[in-house]
């Protein structure tokens, strides 16, 4: 019997600003695994529930330090108070995930969120807030409007990284990834397209896997090589 490959030790964080996880918006987590399967020839891991937030997810292993996320409404829980995260209850992208599932953002993990969530970064991602999920915690930011609500989600807003803080600061005590197998899927290529004035953060051109271009419309894509070859997921 071939043996299982051993799990990295505990992620460490880069003392900046990194990549985390990319973020895939499904109709349903049935719907994602399926579309998984077709994509690249493999299944997506349990994931759990957002308790308060309306959603669920189930995750894929991309390289030691990144993975990917589908989310869901989650229908055992009742409507949030707030929107869900990622434009969930926007209707256009409804509609769009009612076809297939939709690669809608990014996610990249900081040691220390300060008050102001995304001071230091060029642009206001929101305030953190605390977050958790069966043993993982973690505090993260929402984009907000000056009266506290949480803003519309926007083709431009799904290309400024959601900002990230694992419970732990530089040494998380728990990390997806920490569980996640290896999954044979790696990410070759995020790709970007800005429009001119639109503010990410520098930090991200220190990943050679993140690609920024010049475009007329915000646009996002995943280059992905998997069992069955290289896709785009978009």
């Amino acid at each position: 019997m071939a043996r299982r490959p051993p799990l990295p030790m505990p992620l460490e964080l880069a003392a900046d600003l990194e990549l985390d996880h990319v973020v895939v918006a499904c109709a349903s987590l049935a719907q994602g695994d399926a579309w998984l399967r077709r994509l690249a020839g493999v299944p997506s891991a349990p994931g759990g529930s957002h308790v308060g937030w309306g959603t669920h997810n189930r995750l894929l292993r991309l390289d030691a330090r990144t993975y990917l996320e589908l989310i869901a409404p989650d229908p055992a829980q009742p409507d949030p108070a707030l929107p869900r995260p990622f434009g969930l209850d926007d209707p256009v992208l409804r509609r769009r995930c009612a076809e297939r599932p939709r690669l809608v953002h990014f996610v990249c993990r900081v040691a220390r969120l300060d008050d102001g969530g995304s001071r230091g970064h060029g642009y206001d991602a929101g305030p953190p807030t605390a977050m958790t999920r069966g043993e993982l915690s973690w505090r993260i930011t929402l984009p907000a409007d000056p009266d506290g609500a949480l803003r519309r989600w926007s083709e431009s807003v799904r290309l400024q990284p959601t900002l990230i803080e694992w419970t732990g600061g530089a040494r998380p005590r728990r990390h997806p990834l920490d569980s996640l197998p290896a999954s044979g899927v790696v990410l070759k290529a995020l790709r970007l397209g800005a429009p001119p004035g639109l503010a990410l953060p520098a930090a991200l051109r220190e990943d050679p896997r993140i690609v920024t271009l010049a475009a007329a419309v915000p646009a996002i894509g995943a280059e992905l090589m998997t069992p069955q070859g290289w896709r785009l997921v978009d």
